[in-house]
C-alpha cells in the first residue's frame, strides 16, 4: 500500500465505501434512496468501484513504486466503461446487446475486455494472464481447431467482445455474481477482524493451547495458520503474515530452516481448503452445484480437519524424534486470560455461525458479524479506531476486494469462451468416453490436470476452470457432485507446496533463508494427505456426510486411521511406540491407503492389526520394565 497515499488513498477509501454500500444495499434488499439496480447493473458498478482502484493499488511493473500515468488512464477508462454499461444495463438485456450492440457500447466492451486482462495480469501473474487471454480469444478460431472435441462454434471479434462483457456467461457470469452476492461480505469481515486484532488473538490462543507441548512452536504455527487461513483463504498472504512470527520462533526452538518454512507453507495452504472462505471457492462451488453454501462448509469440514491432523501428527513426530521441548508455561499467555481478552472475536464468530445456521442468509451473515465486532471494539480503548486506523483499514479492504474481484472477472472469460463454443460439454463427454467405466483412471487423469493447472492459477481460478471441464465428467460417471468439486479443489491446491512451482513453499523459504527446492520437498511430505483425501472423498462420500450418520462416522474413523498410518510412516514415528523401522515405514502406508477401500472386512482387519501391534508393544515394554525392576532389586 506504499503506492497509495495522499489524494489517491482518499479515492481508494471513497470507492471502497461506495462499493461496500452497494453490496449492503444489494444483499439486504434495502433499496436505499430508491436505488435497486438490476443484477448486471450491480455487477458493473461493483467493477467500477473495485476493479478501477486495483489499477492504482497494483503496479504494472514490480519496479513501479508510485502511481504512473498509465495507471491513471486505466483507472479512468475502467470507471467510464463500467459506469456507461451499468447505466445502459436494461437496454443490454432488452435489446440483446450481448450479441449485436451499437458503436458506443461495443467500444466500451472491447476496452473493458483489454482492461480485464491487464488487471488479471497484475493481480494473478503472467501465467494466469496468458491462460485466460488465449482461452478468451479461442472462440475466434474454434471451428478450425484440429482436435475434434475442442472444436466449436466460432465468432467474429466484435461479437465475441460483446458476449464477453455484456452477457451473463462470461465476465458477469456465475463466479463474479457469487462474489458480489456472497464473498464481498466475508472478505469485509476478515479485514475488520484482522485490523481489530483478531489475527493476533487467534495466534495467542494457539500459543496458549499448544505452546507448552513438545514441538510447541511448530504446533502454534499449524493452529495459528489454520485460523488465519480460514479467514483469508490465501496461501501466499497467509504465509507472509503468520510466517514472519512463526518461522523465526520455530528455528529458535530447534527446527531446521527447511522444516520450519515447510510447516508454515503447508499449514497456510490448508487455509485454502478450510471453511468458511476456502479461497472463495466454497461460495462459487455452492453456485455451480446449486446447493446452500452451508452445505459446502459442512462437507468440507472433515477433509480439512484430516489435512491439519496429518500435519500435526508429523510435526509431533519430528519433535519427539529430535527431543524438541515446548515453550515454558511461564512464557505463555494463560488460556483463560487469552479468552477473556479476545471475547470480542469469539462472540463475533459465534454470531456469524448462528446467523448462517438459523437465519440461513449467507450474504447477510458476515455483515451482521462485522457490525457486531465494530460496535464491541468501541468498548475498549486498545481496540478503538482513530481516523488513521479507520482509513488504513478501509484502504486495505479496497485492496483485498479489488484483487479478488479483478481475478474472478478475468477468470470469467474462460467460462464465457467455453460456454459460447459449447466445448465444455464435449470435453467432459470425451473424458468420460476415454476413461470408460474406470473411475480410478478418470480420477488420476483429473488429478494430474488439476495439479498442472494449479501451477499457473490461483486456487479459485483453477477450481473455476476445472468445475467447467472436469467436475461434470466425474459427476457423469456417478461421483457425488460435492465430492467431485472438492476433488478438483484439493488437487488444485497441491501445486502451492509441491515442486516445481510451490509458491507457498518458496515464499516461506525466503523468510526462513532456506533452500527453496528442499523446502518444497519437505512441504510435499508434510502435506501428502492432500493427495489421498480427495480419493477418500470420492470413494467414501459418507466422509462429507453424504449418507447415513453411521456411514459417515465409520468413514471418518477409517479416514482417521488411514491418515494416522500414512503420517506416522512419513515421519518415522508412531505415537505410543516410538521410532519406526524401515519395514514399518514400508508397511504402514499400504495399510493407510487400504483404508481408502470402502470394504468393512479390509478396514476391520487393518484396525485389528494396528491394535495387536500396540498390544504387543505394550506387553514388551511391560516385560522389559519388570526385568529392569528385578535386576535392580537383585543388586
Amino acid at each position: 500500500m506504499n503506492r497509495i497515499h495522499g489524494p489517491w488513498k482518499v479515492i481508494v477509501i471513497i470507492a471502497t465505501i461506495l462499493g461496500v454500500f452497494l453490496s449492503v444495499n444489494h444483499v439486504f434488499y434495502l433499496r436505499l434512496f430508491g436505488f435497486a439496480p438490476l443484477q448486471n447493473e450491480y455487477l458493473y458498478y461493483l467493477l467500477a468501484a473495485f476493479m478501477s482502484i486495483s489499477f492504482l493499488v497494483l503496479p504494472a511493473k514490480k519496479t513501479d513504486t508510485s502511481i504512473r500515468y498509465y495507471d491513471v488512464i486505466a483507472f479512468a477508462l475502467t470507471l467510464v466503461a463500467t459506469m456507461f454499461l451499468g447505466l445502459n444495463s436494461e437496454r443490454i438485456i432488452l435489446e440483446g446487446w450481448d450479441w449485436v450492440a451499437p458503436v458506443a457500447p461495443t467500444i466500451a466492451a472491447v476496452v473493458l475486455w483489454v482492461l480485464v486482462l491487464e488487471i488479471l495480469r497484475r493481480a494473478g501473474g503472467k501465467i494466469l494472464f496468458a491462460i485466460c487471454g488465449i482461452i478468451s480469444i479461442y472462440p475466434l478460431f474454434a471451428n478450425i481447431i484440429p482436435v475434434y472435441f475442442l472444436q466449436g462454434q466460432s465468432f467474429d471479434f466484435i461479437t465475441l467482445a460483446n458476449n464477453h462483457i455484456m452477457s451473463s456467461n462470461s465476465v458477469l457470469g456465475v463466479p463474479l455474481d457469487t462474489v458480489g452476492t456472497l464473498v464481498v461480505g466475508f472478505l469485509v469481515f476478515g479485514v475488520i477482524l484482522t485490523h481489530t486484532g483478531g489475527g493476533q488473538f487467534f495466534f495467542k490462543l494457539a500459543q496458549s493451547v499448544f505452546g507448552s507441548q513438545r514441538g510447541g512452536e511448530a504446533k502454534v504455527s499449524v493452529a495459528g495458520s489454520s485460523f488465519f487461513g480460514m479467514l483469508s483463504g490465501s496461501a501466499i498472504s497467509n504465509t507472509v503474515t503468520t510466517g514472519q512470527m512463526t518461522i523465526p520462533a520455530m528455528k529458535k526452538s530447534g527446527y531446521d530452516s527447511e522444516y520450519a518454512a515447510a510447516i508454515e507453507a503447508t499449514s497456510s495452504t490448508g487455509g485454502t481448503i478450510a471453511p468458511p472462505i476456502m479461497g472463495s471457492a466454497a461460495f462459487i462451488m455452492a453456485s455451480f452445484i446449486g446447493v446452500a453454501y452451508l452445505e459446502i462448509v459442512v462437507a468440507a469440514a472433515i477433509p480439512a480437519a484430516l489435512y491439519f491432523i496429518a500435519v500435526f501428527l508429523q510435526v509431533d513426530g519430528y519433535a519427539a524424534k529430535h527431543d524438541l521441548r515446548g515453550i515454558p508455561k511461564r512464557e505463555l499467555p494463560p488460556v483463560l486470560k487469552t479468552l477473556s481478552e479476545g471475547w470480542i472475536y469469539i462472540v463475533s464468530m459465534v454470531a456469524l455461525i448462528l446467523v448462517l445456521v438459523f437465519i440461513q442468509s449467507e450474504g447477510q451473515a458476515p455483515y451482521y458479524a462485522s457490525a457486531l465486532i465494530l460496535i464491541l471494539t468501541t468498548l475498549r480503548k486498545s481496540t478503538r479506531f482513530n481516523w488513521q486506523k479507520l482509513g488504513d483499514m478501509i484502504a486495505d479492504m479496497g485492496k483485498v476486494l479489488g484483487e479478488i474481484i479483478s481475478l474472478i472477472a478475468g477468470v470469467g472469460l474462460i467460462i464465457g469462451a467455453f460456454s459460447a463454443t459449447g466445448v465444455s460439454f464435449s470435453f467432459s463427454r470425451e473424458l468420460v468416453m476415454m476413461a470408460g467405466d474406470n473411475l480410478l483412471l478418470l480420477l488420476i487423469a483429473g488429478a494430474i490436470t488439476s495439479f498442472i493447472l494449479g501451477m499457473g492459477m490461483t486456487v479459485s481460478a483453477s477450481y473455476i476452470f476445472l468445475a467447467i471441464v472436469l467436475a461434470p465428467a466425474l459427476v457423469g460417471v456417478g461421483v457425488d457432485p460435492i465430492a467431485a468439486h472438492l476433488f478438483v479443489l484439493y488437487w488444485a491446491t497441491a501445486s502451492y507446496i509441491t515442486p516445481p512451482v510451490a509458491l507457498a513453499s518458496f515464499t516461506a523459504s525466503g523468510i526462513a533463508n532456506s533452500n527453496p527446492l528442499r523446502t518444497s520437498i519437505v512441504s510435499t511430505k508434510l502435506g501428502v494427505v492432500t493427495f489421498f483425501v480427495p480419493f477418500f472423498i470420492v470413494y467414501q462420500p459418507a466422509l462429507i456426510w453424504s449418507g447415513t450418520m453411521m456411514e459417515s462416522l465409520v468413514s471418518i474413523f477409517t479416514a482417521l486411521v488411514g491418515v494416522f498410518l500414512i503420517s506416522s510412516a512419513l515421519q518415522g514415528y508412531l505415537i505410543g511406540y516410538g521410532s519406526l523401522t524401515k519395514i514399518h515405514r514400508a508397511i504402514f502406508p499400504i495399510g493407510g491407503i487400504a483404508m481408502l477401500v470402502p470394504n468393512i472386512v479390509i478396514n476391520v482387519a487393518i484396525v485389528a492389526l494396528l491394535v495387536i501391534f500396540y498390544v504387543i508393544t505394550y506387553s514388551r515394554k511391560k516385560i522389559g520394565n519388570t526385568d529392569e525392576e528385578s535386576v535392580s532389586q537383585r543388586y
